[in-house]
This record gives structure tokens, sequence and C-alpha cells, in this order.
């Protein structure tokens, strides 16, 4: 069975393509087969790290989005990795809507986790609520990311309404720690995927290096969550 993620929150700069990063080395780590889609068109950071496994998608062209249903058919042994761009997701839902997309997912055997990457902001839970009532149906899983590398926080959030209703949802709630800003502005400007960054001595020295494996080993402490 393949696991579908759409790695989303709606606004920008709250480590979407930084969580989708993260995802698709946890699973090269763990040999597991994914295919990375990047549907954003003006940076396309995922596939920038990790050209090898990601392609792009483009939310406004239906028969590129057709190829999500059509890849799962085809690879039902790998995940998929929709990294989606800012303001994507009435597009995305008008496509969803209109080809039933969810309910042939379902058929096909995928699991469907819709993640909601978020900041410690007020818009990120309104935008969070917006998902939770968009998409009711209860095998889609919910992956609720509070992203400490944009915001430190998250006790008004742990407080809402929103926060229990994606409790009352069975929602994943993942903590993504924070990367030492110089060391994420390196592997920025290496243009390199974080194994390279625990690993190569090209391009952290030795301390460096162990922070970011550190860095990984916490946060796929957190993805194991996916699969209890």
């Amino acid at each position: 069975m393949s696991n579908v993620h759409f790695i989303g929150g709606e606004k920008g700069g709250v480590g979407k393509s930084m969580t989708a990063r993260l995802l698709a080395q946890y699973l090269i780590d763990a040999e597991k087969p994914f295919i990375g889609l990047d549907s954003d068109q003006s940076h396309g950071t995922f596939s920038r790290f990790y050209s090898e496994f990601a392609s792009p998608l483009i939310v406004d062209d239906y028969d590129s989005l057709d190829q999500l249903i059509i890849l799962a058919q085809e690879n039902p042994g790998s995940d998929l990795i929709v990294d989606l761009a800012a303001q994507t997701s009435t597009r995305l839902g008008k496509w969803i809507d209109e080809s039933d997309a969810l309910a042939l997912l379902q058929e096909l055997g995928s699991q469907v986790f819709l993640w909601h990457v978020m900041d410690d902001g007020a818009d990120s839970v309104n935008l969070l609520n917006g998902l939770l009532n968009r998409y009711p149906q209860d095998f889609i899983k919910i992956v609720v990311v509070n992203n400490l590398g944009r915001g430190e926080c998250f006790e008004h959030f742990e407080q809402s309404t929103t926060y229990q209703k994606a409790k009352d949802r069975n929602a994943i709630f993942i903590t993504l720690a924070k990367l030492q800003p110089q060391l994420a502005a390196r592997i920025d400007f290496a243009n390199t995927s974080f194994w390279a960054a625990a690993n190569n001595t090209d391009v952290m020295n030795i301390i460096e290096r162990s922070r970011v494996r550190v860095w990984l080993k916490n946060n796929y402490a957190q993805f194991d969550k996916l699969s209890q």
C-alpha cells in the first residue's frame, strides 16, 4: 500500500519544503521507495535539493494533477510526497472534488496524509480549522506539524478549539526541532541534501555534522508516529 503525503500549510514561509525534504530523507534512510512532486514553480526548493527524486507538479493543470492517481496506481509500493506551494489549497481542492481523487486513492489502497505545517501565529490555526472542515473524511489522516524553526509559542494553539477538533479527528501531532540557522544557511547555499550535510566533510566540519545528525534523529523519532 502506498502512502500519499500532501505537505501543505497554505501560508508561505512556515517550512513546507523543509518538511517535505525531511520526510524524503527519512524514507531514503529507511530504504523505502518514494516519488517526490514539487508544486512550487517559483522556488522549487524540494526539486533543488532532491532532484534525483522530485519532479514538477502543476496545480493549475489537471493533466499534471492526474499523474498523482496514475503514479499511485502504477507504484503501489512507493510513497508519494507532494510539496504544496503556498495558496494552492483552493485549486487542489477543486481538482479533488471534480475528480473524486481521494475516493480513487482509497480504492487503490493508498493512505492519504494531509500535512498542515504551522508557525505559531493565529493564521496557521485558522487555516488548520479550514482544512479540518474541508476534509472530514475518516479515511484521511491529518498530520499537524508545529515547526519550532518558525515559532516557539504554540501554547495558544494547544488551548484552542481547533486543537481539540484535530485531536478528536485522531490527528498525528509532530514537532519539528529547529536547526541552527547557520547550519540551515550553509545547507541552503550548498544545495545539498540533509544526508550530505550530516556526512560530507566538504560541507560541514565534524561538530556541525554531528549537530545535523542529532537534528535528523530527533525529527525522525517524530516521523515514526506516522506508522504507529
